[in-house]
């Protein structure tokens, strides 16, 4: 399946919502719409969340949300990765490793030495290509502070 993946734009805003909307949806969370208009917002902005989509056949099937944070550990920031989502119906066919790729040139490009990102540790679809691409030497803990903390 050919796909192209480029940063986001401002007529793909209603693709772009529904397909992350799925993405919440996928994780068994809910988010008020002025989270989906902030984060569209922000996309849209100078603020440095970024995004891109995975489109194929004029078609958004997935899409990826990075930012770059600093770091104490280097001179340079780190690039995070906080949403990767793939349409079910186009799954295992290398739309998320082109969205990881991409973001790892630009993380590359900008001198970053490091990208990372975490998943839910059931997400077995996901893992297995994780798994293949990047190395994991971390556990994550939380602390919910506030009711309204999501996943």
């Amino acid at each position: 399946m050919p796909v192209s993946i480029r940063a986001v734009e401002p007529a793909d805003k209603q693709s772009w919502l529904a397909v992350f909307r799925e993405y919440i949806a996928f994780y068994d969370s809910e988010l008020p719409d002025a989270n989906y208009a902030l984060t569209w917002e922000r996309l849209n902005s100078d603020f440095p969340i970024r995004g891109l989509v995975a489109e194929s056949d004029g078609r958004i099937v997935g899409l990826a949300h990075y930012l770059f944070r600093p770091s104490t550990w280097s001179l340079e920031p780190f690039c995070y990765l906080e949403d990767l989502y793939v349409d079910p119906r186009v799954r295992n066919q290398g739309v998320g490793r082109a969205l990881i790729a991409e973001i790892q040139k630009i993380a590359q490009e900008a001198g970053s030495p490091r990208l990372y990102w975490t998943t839910a540790p059931d997400n077995l679809t996901a893992r297995s290509l994780y798994d293949q691409i990047a190395t994991t030497d971390r556990v994550q803990y939380k602390i919910a502070l506030s009711q309204k903390s999501l996943t």
